[in-house]
């Protein structure tokens, strides 16, 4: 049964996603992800450290920290900074990027390093999160071919690409990409993360307003299927911009 349609882009089709790479003077390995009106500027540093639990491991380490500016919605929200805590969305949120960009890399090759990826929202539309990890995987992979080039290192430190996207059930139809609008009424929120050779890596999903069948499932991963190879394609010309 199928009662959405939608008006500027079919189900099966996600938003316009495009990656504009040197964005901060300070950091060549940020870029800005633009995914419809969803944009996050993404950056990623290598540090000579790692969390006390690594210390004298040799293996190294890679996190995340995520935000939204001020403006970034309909209605100003506050920066959490100014409140004193992050909210439980942004923990979820940081640690999902996190733990899904660790994935992309052999932390024993990577050595006693930390990666820091951060990912700050500009303007929310829906998908901020799927966003930041396509972003984050390019100032990662970025980064990591810069500190191979300086070093002169040979092992192998990327072992995954990375992507990620949205779908749901809107109306009693399965549909990818979802805008805000699309995601606040949705019956059905899934967020995928999948790397390049086709395996999973996180299915969240959630019946919101109503349950679902394994079929849906089904629906969901046929989509992202053959969603992704555009998504990797996109990222990959990124990272090879100078």
């Amino acid at each position: 049964m199928t009662g959405y349609t939608r008006i500027e882009r079919t189900l099966d089709q996600i938003r316009k996603l495009e990656i504009d790479t040197n964005i901060q003077p300070n950091n060549p390995n940020s870029c800005l992800v633009k995914l419809g009106n969803t944009h996050v500027l993404c950056s990623a540093v290598i540090e000579d450290k790692v969390p006390g639990f690594l210390r004298n491991s040799g293996k190294g380490w890679l996190t995340a920290e995520y935000g939204m500016l001020p403006s970034s919605t309909n209605e100003r929200v506050d920066r959490e900074a100014a409140r004193g805590k992050q909210s439980g969305r942004t923990q979820e949120i940081q640690r999902l990027i996190g733990r899904s960009l660790r994935c992309a890399v052999n932390l024993d090759v990577l050595g006693e390093k930390t990666i820091k990826i951060d990912c700050d929202v500009i303007s929310a539309d829906g998908g901020t999160r799927t966003a930041s990890i396509i972003g984050g995987y390019v100032s990662l992979a970025r980064a990591v071919n810069a500190y191979k080039k300086k070093y002169n290192i040979s092992n192998q430190i990327i072992v995954n690409q990375i992507g990620a996207i949205s779908i749901g059930v809107v109306k009693g139809t399965v549909c990818i990409d979802l805008d805000y609008p699309e995601d606040s009424s949705a019956e059905v929120d899934c967020n995928v993360v999948m790397s390049s050779d086709g395996q999973f890596i996180e299915f969240q999903s959630t019946g919101e307003e109503a349950k679902f069948t394994k079929q849906t499932i089904l629906d969901f991963i046929d989509l992202v299927e053959k969603s992704m190879p555009e998504i990797h394609k996109i990222q990959d010309l990124a990272i090879s911009i100078a």
